[in-house]
């Protein structure tokens, strides 16, 4: 059985997949969360015999968030796979996250708040070369960390 990791908070979107823990190949698309996972996912169904999709739950792209959660909770009922999530700071690194105008996500112990940043070190997300899916958690609600602004 194979693992599927999704990243979709940010541009490029990144899934992973893995066999025992270890990364086995790694798509990058510069494509919408929309139109690249349907693609992705019928390749990597034909290729392999899944058994867990995670992904990153947030904070992040709201849009991103909202189609890998879709996407992977359907994709999990139709097909009997076991579903989890985990934070994105797990793949970037413990970096703050860009919100939205000065404002960032940051995470401390088991807190995520937002904090104003002037300037903010660069770096984006990535999949680790080794994955303990098992110490993903089984709450998958999306994160998305902040209320309306306008």
């Amino acid at each position: 059985m194979h693992d599927v990791v999704v990243i979709a908070l940010a541009t490029p979107l990144r899934v992973g997949v893995y066999e025992k823990g270890q990364l086995v190949e790694s798509i990058v698309s510069e494509q919408g969360a929309s139109e690249a996972l349907p693609q992705i996912f019928e390749s990597l169904m034909a290729r392999y015999r899944l058994g867990t999709l995670a992904y990153a739950k947030g904070p992040g792209s709201f849009m991103g968030i909202k189609v890998a959660y879709l996407f992977l909770k359907t994709l999990s009922i139709v097909k009997g796979y076991r579903f989890v999530a985990t934070d994105a700071f797990f793949f970037n690194e413990n970096r703050p996250i860009k919100a939205v105008g000065k404002l960032y996500f940051v995470k401390n112990a088991d807190t995520i708040e937002t904090r104003a940043f002037d300037e903010v070190p660069q770096g984006g997300f990535s999949l680790p070369r080794q994955i303990r899916i098992d110490e993903f958690d089984v709450d998958t609600l999306p994160f998305y960390g902040i209320g309306a602004v306008g």
